[in-house]
């Protein structure tokens, strides 16, 4: 494909976005005149409209973009298009932080503080160094230990968590399934700025290594031979994409399958290059999520359906679709 063309995909893929985001908000809502809006900001609509529409909305799209993001980068580390955000174990770290928080509930905290969200980005640090720590016991970095030691520690994790719902209350273990399902049920813009500072740096290091992710896909050799340091920069992405899905976690619980199936479809729209793949897995992601979070506020309303499981039911069979092509293929 030509690069004027993956151009015009990426500007469609931009209006898009910016329609969805101003769409959005005012469905499964009474129409609001544009004058209402503008001549009463403080009005009841237009707060339910501005702090808790918008501000939901531009955090789905935010999650969804960081998401996808992080799974195109994984995927060419990989050399995998099943890859997920959550390979690694981050998830299963975030989500076993956040189950302890719940079981033990804790009341050192200051009121206002989120001790959820705080105990779970600690145990997607604790996940981020385990992983990384037994990557450098083999002396290397290499894709397929990294992946080992993410599988394991995700299992790790997995297991207790389970541990924890089995020795909880029914309250308790409700609250940590809950809380599994993944969500984007905000209020004011807090969520928002508080993913700024995760997703802004990790969205940067990996744009900036778009050179080296082409290289990567190719095979570790052809992009050593190529100048590449290979063990650095995958240290760079494993910290950039992880520290991105830690904070998305943690405000939002683990949200499936975003980041395998946005990156795939971009990858069929644009090709493998990630100059072109990375902005259009950004937008797509945000666009993605939005959508499925609206679907999920407004298809058994005033039921609130969590984003997750819509998610969940989507890439299941998106998830099969691409195992049984891809096995077609290599069967050819």
């Amino acid at each position: 494909m030509k690069p004027m063309s993956r151009l015009w995909i990426l500007i469609l893929l931009g209006l898009m976005a910016a329609f969805v985001i101003c769409v959005a908000p005012m469905l499964g809502m009474d129409f609001i005149p544009l004058h209402t809006l503008l001549t009463a900001p403080d009005s009841l609509a237009a707060s339910v409209l501005r702090d808790i529409r918008l501000s939901r909305v531009l955090t789905a799209f935010c999650v969804g973009s960081a998401l996808a993001l992080s799974g195109a980068a994984f995927q060419s580390m990989f050399r995998n298009p099943l890859a997920t955000p959550f390979t690694l174990g981050v998830a299963s770290g975030a989500a076993f932080g956040s189950a302890m928080y719940i079981r033990l509930g804790s009341k050192i905290l200051p009121a206002g503080v989120n001790g959820v969200a705080l105990a779970a980005f600690a145990g997607s640090l604790l996940a981020i160094g385990l992983v990384y720590g037994l990557t450098r016991l083999r002396r290397g970095f290499s894709t397929a230990t990294l992946l080992l030691a993410g599988v394991a520690v995700s299992f790790f994790f997995s297991s207790l968590i389970i541990f924890v719902q089995y020795i909880s209350g029914l309250g308790h273990s409700f609250r940590i399934m809950r809380w599994m399902m993944g969500s984007v049920e905000t209020a004011g813009f807090a969520p928002v700025l508080g993913l700024l500072p995760f997703v802004l740096p990790g969205a940067a290091i990996l744009f900036l290594l778009c050179r080296e992710l082409n290289l990567l896909a190719l095979g570790d050799d052809l992009a050593a031979s190529r100048g590449v340091d290979v063990n650095r920069v995958k240290q760079l992405v494993f910290f950039a994409a992880s520290l991105m899905v830690g904070g998305v976690v943690a405000v939002c619980g683990p949200i499936g399958f975003v980041g395998m199936m946005a990156p795939h479809a971009c990858r069929m729209l644009l090709g493998h290059d990630h100059r072109f793949l990375l902005p259009g897995a950004l937008l797509a992601g945000g666009i993605f999520l939005v959508v499925c979070d609206t679907v999920a506020r407004t298809m058994a309303a005033p039921l609130e359906i969590p984003v997750g499981v819509i998610t969940a039911l989507l890439g299941g069979p998106f998830f099969l679709w691409i195992m049984l092509t891809r096995s077609d293929r290599a069967g050819r």
